[in-house]
């Protein structure tokens, strides 16, 4: 079997080359490079008539083996590859394991975060009934929702005369800024009407004076509830009573 040649070999190659004439003449430099200029000029020539015998010369079987058995290689890899992974188990929508938790869903909000609810109707033809809703409409405040006093007042508008809905939203309440800085949140669970007493004028067909006591629910830094006593004014609109002013704000 031949051998690979050693750097000996190559020396003495390199050692018997036979160097054309113009090699041997001119200065040692001149002469070094025309020798390099020659070596290169048959290295190419070698190369060339190398790929020539090879095109000529059919693959020899030891490298058609190799050949063969790397083309297997290459489709027993590919055919690996391509193969899909199989499917992970996902959750089935008709079951799932026992200690599954169901998916998240979104709760109600707590109360200091959420309206209060609608009111109920009223009869507006009742000077009573219009009097009890203006203060618990009123005296039902949420801050987290309602951002300032003035939503307590539209609470109240439907049960007040115009001229009582501007003041009050011009003006501001003490008691707010207590239930602000405590972090409550009221809700009026009662109300009771009843007459305004002597110390105010009497009854009239188009104006009447009522007492409303209202008991106010508060839930914030502390829990606990207080008991609001004012007197209403209401005057006849014609079919309809309105609030129009309240005493003891």
């Amino acid at each position: 079997m031949p051998t690979d040649p050693t750097p000996d070999d190559w020396r003495d190659v390199l050692a018997s080359w036979d160097y054309p004439d113009d090699t041997r003449t001119g200065t040692r430099r001149q002469r070094r490079q025309a020798k390099r200029q020659h070596r290169q000029d048959a290295r190419r020539r070698s190369a060339d008539w190398v790929r020539a015998e090879r095109r000529r010369d059919p693959i020899r079987p030891g490298c058609a083996l190799v050949g063969v058995l790397l083309v297997l290689a290459v489709g027993a890899g590919a055919r690996y590859l391509s193969t899909p992974d199989a499917p992970a188990a996902g959750p089935s929508a008709s079951a799932g394991p026992a200690d599954a938790k169901p998916p998240a869903t979104s709760t109600p909000a707590p109360t200091a975060a959420t309206s209060p609810p609608a009111p109920a109707p009223v009869d507006m033809t009742v000077p009573d009934a219009v009097a009890g809703a203006a203060i618990r409409g009123y005296l039902t405040r949420n801050p987290p929702v309602d951002g300032g006093h003035t939503a307590s007042v539209r609470r109240a508008a439907p049960y007040m005369t115009r001229s009582l809905v501007t003041n009050l939203s011009a003006s501001s309440d003490p008691a707010y800024g207590r239930l602000v800085s405590r972090g409550g949140v009221a809700v009026v669970s009662r109300t009771t009407v009843g007459p305004a007493g002597a110390s105010l004028p009497v009854d009239t067909p188009l104006r009447v004076w009522r007492t409303v006591t209202a008991r106010v629910d508060v839930t914030g830094y502390e829990d606990y509830f207080e008991t609001v006593t004012l007197r209403t004014e209401v005057i006849s609109t014609g079919t309809e009573w309105r609030v129009a002013r309240i005493l003891g704000l």
